[in-house]
């Protein structure tokens, strides 16, 4: 079996995937991190360089090779599953499980506010409430895409290993 793990940005899908990757003896691939190396270059640099729609297609194009993987958590990017066919290819996949890690507005502008360099689609915004704004309309855009995982989890107000714990117990 492998997991998908999907959500907006800030939403944890790296550190609760690398947390339940430790918990079920899994493999863990960040897919951000895996889009860098086979393209040898920072996410950041191909948004800038390339664009955001060359860099939509790269997730299409490697997404299709990660879920092939057996026995692993893939922590996906915020926008991922959003475009072309990535959510039917996430949900049709045979021996993957998708879970959306659904955050909370303002839980999503704490985590994100004081990262906004690193993340190409907000390191625009300089004030809370543009941030928050922004966060808004994405959300209301993306959760379409996001409700059709296969599993759910509300991470506000638990901690990594919590949320590790309750996604091991509710996949296996």
């Amino acid at each position: 079996m492998t997991i998908a793990l999907i959500g907006y940005m800030g939403s944890g899908k790296s550190q609760i995937g690398l947390e339940l990757s430790k918990t079920l003896n899994y493999k863990f691939l960040d897919f951000d991190a895996y889009l860098e190396e086979k393209e040898q270059m920072p996410v950041k640099e191909i948004f800038k360089s390339k664009g955001e729609l060359y860099f939509r297609k790269l997730e299409t194009k490697y997404l299709a090779q990660v879920l092939q993987l057996e026995n692993s958590i893939i922590s996906l990017g915020g926008g991922t599953p959003c475009y072309g066919n990535n959510m039917d290819q996430i949900v049709n996949a045979i021996g993957v499980k998708s879970v959306y890690l659904k955050t909370s507005i303002p839980t999503l502008c704490a985590r994100l506010f004081d990262e906004r360099a690193k993340r190409p689609l907000i390191a625009h915004l300089n004030a809370e409430a543009d941030l928050q704004e922004f966060i808004g309309k994405h959300l209301f855009e993306r959760s379409i895409f996001y409700m059709k995982a296969s599993h759910s989890i509300q991470t506000d107000g638990k901690t990594v290993e919590q949320l590790a714990q309750e996604l091991a117990v509710k996949l296996l």
